[in-house]
């Protein structure tokens, strides 16, 4: 494997995180809007970074579907420490980035895992199969 495919791999899953947490920052802001946490939106993330990853970062096929199956997840992680730290500068008068720095990480990750149901966990792994079928599959043409 040469060195620029080694780069350009790093650089596509460089971008497949970015895009899984700008996911999860528009998921927040809707639950945000909606009072829940709204965790059947790993559908519609997870679609959008399917086709995003797939259109600018990879082609279609296995590698793509890996990153849009662990940008899913990664975009459910983000928001339930996000919305663990609205909630935390909810309560406390903070700002969310006081907030946030001040609960520290592992303190947020133990209110994020501690709100998540079975459910959750059922939306987010639909969430990911939907983002892998849609990033690995093909159009045929003919």
């Amino acid at each position: 494997m040469s060195t620029r495919a080694v780069l350009l791999y790093a650089f596509s899953l460089f971008s497949a995180a970015m895009l899984g947490l700008a996911g999860g920052a528009v998921w927040m802001v809707v639950s945000m809007y909606l009072r829940h946490s709204a965790p059947w939106l790993a559908l519609p993330i997870g679609a959008l970074l399917a086709l995003m990853i797939r259109t600018c970062v990879r082609p279609a096929g296995t590698g793509a579907a890996l990153m849009a199956a662990a940008a899913t997840l990664l975009a459910t992680f983000y928001v339930n420490v996000l919305i663990a730290g609205v909630l935390i500068a909810g309560n406390m008068g903070l700002g969310l980035i006081e907030a946030m720095r001040t609960a520290g990480v592992g303190m947020l990750w133990q209110l994020a895992r501690m709100a998540v149901s079975p459910a959750d966990f059922a939306w987010t792994g639909l969430g990911m199969l939907v983002a892998a079928w849609l990033a690995w599959w093909r159009r045929r043409r003919g």
